[in-house]
């Protein structure tokens, strides 16, 4: 049995790789594992996305949370933020989400939190593991009054929403923004949020059916975004995921302002108003160079750690920082909330927007975006971590870092979750890196195959 949980909790085709009763096992587990020092009843609070799948997953999850004599509550619809910092707030036991972020309709996740609103170590979740590999039969089976009860509670949302508004100093009267909600957790949050501050919204794929979330829409697909706010002349577009944990934005113009410009803004933003701890951003070794010249010329320092916003994260913690992310939205503000947080990352971005008085453009030329050229090495999965062994590679790599030494960057690393060897170059001439970039992939896939 391969590994069950991956870099964001267990993934898979919702009642085909990631059924009914792996959802019961895992609630099973999880809350006994979670909460087994403690000698009260426990209770774990559950959410999920707008997916189609998610009441029978949750539903599934909570009877297996019971059968262990724990508590669930349920909380319906809700960003995966939301429930990180509810966990926290209603000091219950632990906390999980239903959802399977950017991904279509089909998949389904399942995340937890602990008690604290963080995401479970690896160790913790081979604990769990461990139990349903053996099929859960060393677990309690409490019977009469000691089996667990369900409660559903749908008043949560506005307590994750009172919390986010207090989190900026300004109102945002006279902004007018687009916000593709991508049919996801944040239709109701980022709109009731940001119309509650005084700004003039106007909401885009905010209709979830349940088969809707992320398609064509979200942060993954932001051509209908940057149109509309161009045709709207609209200061700017948000764009959220499906469970609202990450955002990209849209300038005044309709071109793309990634995470990498995002952090930049806040950051500087922050150093400025003294709230950015150590002077210290938390980012990932994708990070686009033209983020850390940004930081060696504003006198921010730039942490680089692993892909994922777990190790971001963990670097967060171990260094005090209290702002991190990566590239692709996920923005961490450790002093506000555990995880990344879209809707607490919009609202520093337009709060930033408001007490300067300008353009999302201009504010965004404060990094320059090195081009950057991505091609992935299909390479048998139990070779991923060896292509530095072959020295026609290894050479490769070699002249490749001379040619781009001081002007650009090479990062060759094996996926996490693919039988893939990912090859980024940046440089100043997108052909030239496309070029270098694909060569170098062709030549990993022939050599290592």
């Amino acid at each position: 049995m391969a590994r069950l949980f991956g870099t964001d909790g267990v993934r898979g085709v919702a009642n085909t790789e990631l059924t009914p009763l792996l959802a019961m096992q895992l609630g099973a587990a999880g809350a006994y594992v979670l909460t087994e020092e403690h000698s009260y009843r426990p209770t774990i609070m559950v959410g999920c996305d707008t997916r189609i799948s998610g009441d029978m997953l949750a539903n599934a999850l909570m009877a297996g949370v019971c059968s262990v004599g724990a508590n669930a509550v349920y909380v319906g619809v809700m960003p995966t933020p939301a429930i990180a910092y509810l966990t926290r707030k209603y000091k219950v036991d632990a906390g999980v989400v239903i959802s399977a972020s950017h991904n279509p309709v089909e998949f389904n996740g399942i995340k937890f939190f602990n008690g604290d609103g963080y995401k479970l170590s690896d160790e913790m979740e081979d604990r769990i593991e461990s139990y349903i590999k053996e099929g859960n039969k060393s677990l309690p089976q409490p019977n009469g009054s000691r089996v667990g009860k369900i409660k559903y509670r749908r008043d949560a949302l506005e307590e994750y929403i009172n919390h986010s508004m207090r989190q900026i100093k300004t109102d945002l009267h006279g902004l007018k923004i687009v916000v593709d909600c991508a049919e996801g957790a944040s239709y109701i949050t980022s709109v009731e949020t940001l119309r509650e501050l005084g700004a003039d919204v106007i909401a885009i794929h905010n209709n979830p059916d349940g088969t809707n979330i992320n398609s064509n829409c979200g942060s993954t697909h932001m051509e209908e975004l940057c149109a509309r706010v161009v045709m709207e002349h609209a200061d700017l577009g948000l764009a959220f995921d499906g469970d609202a944990d990450r955002l990209l934005a849209c300038d005044e113009n309709g071109h793309i302002v990634n995470g990498d410009e995002i952090m930049a803004i806040i950051g500087n933003h922050m150093k400025e108003e003294g709230t950015l701890e150590g002077d210290t951003i938390v980012v990932t070794v994708m990070t686009n160079l033209g983020f850390i010249l940004m930081g060696k010329e504003r006198g921010i320092k730039v942490e680089q750690t692993k892909v994922g916003d777990r190790y971001v994260l963990e670097r967060m913690r171990e260094i005090g920082a209290s702002l991190g992310g990566e590239q692709s939205g996920h923005i961490i503000f450790l002093n506000e909330n555990t995880t990344g947080d879209g809707l607490l990352s919009a609202l520093h971005l337009l709060e930033v927007i408001k007490m300067s008085g300008k353009k999302l453009s201009e504010l965004a030329k404060i990094m320059e975006v090195l081009p950057q050229s991505l091609f992935n090495a299909k390479v048998p999965n139990h070779k991923k971590e060896t292509y530095m062994e072959y020295p026609e590679i290894k050479d490769a790599i070699a002249n490749l870092e001379k040619k781009y030494a001081g002007e650009g960057r090479v990062l060759i690393r094996p996926s996490g979750t693919e039988p893939l060897v990912r090859v980024m170059i940046e440089g100043k001439d997108q052909k030239v890196i496309e070029k270098d970039a694909r060569d170098l992939a062709d030549l990993i896939e022939q050599v290592v195959f």
